[in-house]
Formats: C-alpha cells, structure tokens, sequence
C-alpha cells in the first residue's frame, strides 16, 4: 500500500516535495557544520575552516542518517525516472527510426535528398517543414470530411496527423543546437555592445571633465594675472606724487624742503 501510494505520488503530475525536506532544518544545518569542523580538527586541516567541500568529502564523513539527506547524492548516470517517465542523460537527439516512427524527410546525403548533382548535400529542414505543414492541412481537410462521412474511419488519420506532427517537431529539435549557438552568440553581441556603449559615454565624460578643468585653469591663470597687474598698480606711485620714502631721501640730501 505505501509502495503504491509512492509510485502515484512521484508519476502525478504536480508531485508534492519529496519527504526528505523536513531535514533541512537549521539545526540540522549546524550539526552537519560541527562534523566538518570535527573533521577537519581530526585531520589537523583547520585552514579549510568555512571553504567548500566536495559531495564526495561529505559523503566520506560519518554522520547520522538524518544528516545524510543534507549531503548531495551522486550524479545519475545512465537513465533516471522523473514523474513516472524514463529519461536519459544522453545529449544526442535519437533518430525516429529508433523510436518506431516513421520519418517523413530523407537522411542528409542520402540518394532521395540529392536534387542537384552536387552530392553530400546538407538536409533542407525549411523545405521539408513547409512540405509537413501542407500536409497537415491537407491531411486535416481529409479528417474532417471522414468525420463527416464515416465517423468510424476516423482512426487511421488521426495517426497520419500524428506522424506529421512528430516528424515536424523533430525537425525542429534538429535546429535545438544551432539555435543555441545563435543565441549564445546574440547574448555575446549585446553585451560586446553595451561594454562598447559604457566605454564610449566613459570618453564623453573624460571629455567633459577635461575640458572643464582646462577652462578653471584658464580662469584661474587669468585671476592670477589680474591679481598681480592690481598688485603692481598699487605699489607703483601715481604720476606727479612722491613717496614719503623718496622725500625722506630727498630731504636728507638737502634738496627738498
């Protein structure tokens, strides 16, 4: 019965969390840490104090079970299951063959795909995807004048409706990798050009700072000027006046009353 009620929970469709999230608990947090500080005591490793550790030092420590579901488990390999449905860690898309569908377009390079002499030809996924969709729509009108006529033929064409189907969406998985490698390059261009952007509004503003500073060193240069011709009058006796210094001179000489 608890095996039951565990397979329907983890092939629904909006599963609850697994069980195991009631141990992350603060306080079990904190015992993890002490036994790693233990550990490290123990080992006299003390200058790893607070620096990462592999989930496989942690899985080499003892701990309680409890603590155990605190430590990441290993990498699946091979297949895993998610909500009741096999998947494979496999990057390679596989082929329609391979699944018992029967594919609609030709290999790239075979014999039916070589219109022009040039052979080795790469697959044309814009021709045959728009070939699919006519397909569809013609295939389409057909069921629906079946479903007017004889209802109870109605099976065969939904399969061909089907098929036209799987074999359009697997061309366009065929484009997942270079659709990936276009936007990668998009991302790496729109950021080349905000940097470029950010580097262009940095010159302006050098610019400007340097011009003003050019400009409060000309006024400065002009004050100081200004500053110093002021200095200049006022130390130099106006015409037709004599200085009490020079009239001290003068009258020492004799020759001024």
């Amino acid at each position: 019965m608890a095996e039951a009620t565990e397979q329907r929970a983890v092939a629904t469709a909006f599963a609850p969390p697994p069980p195991l999230w009631k141990y992350f608990t603060q306080d079990n947090i904190d015992a993890l840490e002490t036994i790693k500080k233990e550990a490290l005591k123990k080992n006299g490793d003390e200058a790893r104090m607070g620096k990462h550790w592999s989930p496989a030092e942690l899985r080499s420590l003892d701990v309680p079970p409890e603590l155990r579901f605190l430590i990441p488990p290993e990498l699946p390999t091979g297949e895993y299951t998610v909500f009741g449905e096999s998947q494979t860690l496999s990057t390679t898309l596989p082929s329609l063959k391979e699944q018992g569908i029967e594919q609609l377009y030709p290999e790239p390079g075979s014999d039916t795909d070589q219109a022009s002499s040039q052979p080795n030809q790469p697959l044309n996924h814009a021709y045959y995807l728009l070939k699919i969709s006519k397909s569809l729509l013609l295939n389409f009108l057909e069921f629906v004048g079946i479903l007017s006529v004889s209802p109870e033929q109605y099976e065969s064409k939904v399969e061909d409706l089907r098929n036209l189907f799987i074999n359009a969406h697997h061309l366009l998985n065929l484009y997942r990798p270079h659709q990936a490698r276009e936007s990668l390059i998009m991302m790496m261009e729109e950021q080349l050009k905000r940097t470029r952007e950010e580097i262009t509004k940095m010159d302006e503003v050098k610019s400007d700072i340097e011009n003003l500073m050019n400009q409060l060193e000309a006024e400065g240069q002009q004050l100081s000027r200004k500053e110093r011709l002021e200095d200049t009058a006022e130390s130099t006796p106006k015409p037709g006046t004599i200085s009490e210094d020079t009239k001290l001179v003068w009258r020492l000489l004799g020759r001024v009353d």
